[in-house]
């Protein structure tokens, strides 16, 4: 006898830890477990981020970004003061450092405007009363960005959720699924799980996950790995907000920025280069199987192509760090070479369509039993709690539980109902 749970969710980073507490919290007398392939929460993009709290400058009004990001920063520090987490409402000031930047400057004012944010524009002077070791023309100050370890949150959640009634289990990646009419089987390497309804949250595997359930997703997921510097100690003050270059539109990412981090430690990045492993987070890792089945994507080859230029670019500084510094020299010139120490690198999920564009926005994919957030893109750690609301909603739409009362604990299902001639189905790609 296997029990059947109400619903079963995937990925232990934070927006399936916020899915997980928010179900829990919609359906207090339901049984909700949640599978982790790792030992722990928030290993890979949760735990491997710059930890800002966004305030939603860059997205565009009206998209799920711009919603999320506003509603999430509030949400996140009421989530922090609630359980004694610490954060600090930092600020982050956007500099330009040419006349081409600073005419760029005033279409983020617009932009801000569009979405409502307050914010402070400031000329050379000010910007030097404000930060003394930053060269710049000119910068935007928003108040409303801050910093806090994601990963500390995580484990709250984690906390939070067990102590509702809901069950995880780590060291579960996921090999394959199967769908019945009245519920999802999630097999995995050592058991197998089912449960009514399902949310995958599963980062760099999204498109597997949509994959195993059968329909053809119509993205892929591209890894881009994000590395970054921690300055040596003696520069934990050289900056008293976060600093961000004004970004180029041409270009599918930000830029290097001065972060400082919660532990009161000063970060260096992130750049963008193409990895060869999903999870490959060191400068030589490779996957031969999964570089063939990227190479084989055309929405790669045209995105690589579309920025030839910036790819070359991203990979020249990824292996020289003497162009590194350069790129975060045009606005904090009196850093040096040996300030730069190493740092854990991340890995972005991108998905990308066919025709080589970027997914800009939260994509989700929805059958009739099952939810599967696509791409989460920053600012997906700051809008975790506002998103986790909007995919139960999304869900509850085509929830139907049977009429039996609910119990304490998941009901059982005979083995024979499953069609389980093998226990276990090591099929696809592990999660």
């Amino acid at each position: 006898m296997r029990p059947i749970y109400d619903f079963m969710v995937i990925g232990g980073g934070i927006l399936g830890l916020a899915s997980a507490l928010e179900l829990q919290k919609r359906y207090p007398e339901r049984s909700v477990i949640l599978l982790e392939k790792e030992e722990a929460p928030a290993l890979h993009q949760t735990g491997r981020n710059s930890g800002v709290i966004h305030a939603g400058v860059y997205y565009t009004p009206g998209s799920l970004k711009a919603r999320f990001c506003k509603a999430g920063n509030r949400a996140i520090r009421a989530f922090c003061d609630q359980h004694s987490l610490p954060y600090d409402n930092c600020g982050k000031l956007l500099v330009a450092t040419t006349e081409s930047e600073l005419q760029r400057m005033q279409a983020l004012v617009a932009r801000c405007a569009e979405n409502e944010l307050e914010i402070e524009v400031l000329d050379q002077a000010q910007l030097q009363v404000r930060e003394p070791n930053i060269n710049g023309l000119g910068a935007i100050f928003v108040p409303s960005t801050g910093i806090v370890d994601y990963g500390r949150i995580c484990r709250k959640m984690a906390e939070l959720f067990e102590a509702a009634g809901g069950e995880i289990r780590y060291n579960m990646p996921v090999q394959s699924l199967e769908t019945f009419q009245d519920r999802i089987t999630a097999y995995c390497a050592s058991d197998r799980f089912q449960a009514r309804y399902m949310v995958a949250c599963a980062g760099l595997q999204s498109d597997h996950m949509v994959t195993m359930l059968g329909t053809k997703p119509q993205f892929r997921i591209i890894p881009f790995r994000g590395e970054y510097y921690r300055l040596a100690e003696q520069h934990n003050r050289i900056v008293n907000h976060l600093i961000y270059p004004i970004p180029d539109p041409a270009l599918p990412f930000l830029g290097v920025h001065l972060t400082r981090m919660i532990d009161g430690s000063v970060t260096v990045g992130p750049n963008a280069v193409l990895s060869f492993k999903r999870e490959g987070y060191t400068r030589g890792a490779f996957s031969l199987k999964e570089t063939v089945a990227m190479l084989r994507y055309a929405g790669l080859r045209k995105l690589v192509f579309r920025h030839l230029g910036a790819s070359l670019n991203e990979l020249r500084d990824s292996l020289s760090k003497r162009g590194y510094l350069s790129r975060v020299s045009k606005y904090c010139p009196q850093l040096m070479l040996g300030d730069l120490q190493e740092y854990p690198a991340g890995i972005r999920a991108q998905a990308v369509r066919a025709d080589g564009s970027l997914v800009d926005d939260f994509l989700f994919e929805q059958t009739d039993r099952a939810l599967v957030v696509c791409n989460a893109p920053s600012p997906a750690a700051t809008s975790s709690l506002p998103i986790a609301e909007h995919i139960v909603s999304q869900l509850a739409e085509r929830v139907k539980f049977p009429q039996a009362e609910p119990h304490d604990s998941p009901d059982e299902q005979d083995d024979f109902d499953i069609d389980a001639e093998n226990f276990l189905r090591p099929q696809g790609e592990v999660i």
